[in-house]
């Protein structure tokens, strides 16, 4: 399939109506939790034709499970851009481009050439931004025969897991996100020429309410984070040390294997993920689209 095509049409019989048949091609949307804490697999939604009602399923499915995966979907972008806008306005990534004629879509991309590999590090993505993601999908057309996993984080049961009087003092305070340090890294690492380009920064609460389901998750990560606003540096930085490995305890934790044509849309207000690279020299390479979200609060 090549860059942004769109694949041909299945041919419809001319005595039936084309409405009927492509009611009766879909079976019923089915969404199977992955464990008890986070994460589903979404099956008999084809994301090449995402009807009104599979997309109530997947947005419902996404807030209650926070991560959604998808088998066997040899999407083109245009779909998988029109899936992302559905939620919300597509944005392009600040120091990644995007697809020749498509500046919102981010290559995900190591091979046996590569220094580094997107994602290492848990991470909500962008949280540097003003107004942070609200969701990411991502798309892997090659992946390795083994490794390539993600692992995803629900800060909801991040937060709740914490003891009552270390929610009350964290409750409140805010932090600042700044994207220069880790996007300086990368391109170094890379040799890429930044231009001394502007990168975002802003201030976050340490603990935010979702918007959709009025929970409270925690909202600090390694990758961005780098100080509590209104602390001494030694406070600040033993109370992220805290959260920056709390945040991966394992029963907060999916794992999801990779498959070719595998799909993953995951919700950044109330998750952390960490890519595995631990497949080299294979290659592993696919396609992400972001939603803008909303300032948190």
């Amino acid at each position: 399939m090549s860059i942004g095509g769109v694949p041909e049409p299945r041919p419809i019989a001319a005595s039936a109506p084309s409405f009927d048949i492509l009611t009766m091609s879909q079976p019923t949307p089915s969404v199977d939790p992955v464990t008890p804490v986070i994460g589903a697999e979404v099956r008999g939604v084809d994301l090449d034709h995402v009807t009104d009602a599979d997309f109530r399923v997947i947005r419902d499915a996404l807030m209650s499970r926070c991560v959604l995966f998808f088998r066997d979907q040899d999407i083109s972008i245009a779909s998988q851009k029109a899936l992302g806008a559905r939620f919300g306005e597509l944005v392009a990534h600040p120091n990644d481009p995007g697809v020749d004629g498509h500046p919102e879509v981010m290559p995900i991309h190591a091979d046996e050439n590569s220094v580094r590999a997107t994602g290492e590090q848990w991470h909500s993505d962008v949280s540097c931004d003003p107004r942070p993601p609200m969701g990411s999908i991502l798309r892997m057309h090659t992946v390795p025969e083994t490794g390539g996993d993600t692992l995803f984080s629900n800060m909801y049961a991040a937060y709740e897991a914490l003891s009552e009087r270390m929610r009350t003092l964290l409750d409140g305070l805010t932090a600042v996100h700044d994207g220069g340090p880790y996007y300086r890294e990368v391109n170094r690492l890379i040799g890429r020429d930044d231009g001394g380009r502007a990168y975002p920064s802003a201030e976050h609460p340490v603990v935010r309410i979702h918007p959709a389901t009025g929970r409270k998750a925690l909202f600090v990560n390694q990758m961005f984070t780098q100080y509590i606003v209104g602390l001494p540096p030694a406070e600040s930085g033993a109370i992220l040390g805290f959260l920056f490995e709390h945040v991966g305890r394992p029963d907060f934790q999916c794992r999801f294997r990779w498959r070719p044509n595998s799909v993953a849309m995951w919700d950044n207000r109330c998750t952390q993920h960490h890519a595995i690279w631990d497949y080299w020299p294979a290659t592993r390479s696919g396609y992400r689209v972001t939603i803008r979200g909303e300032a948190p609060a």
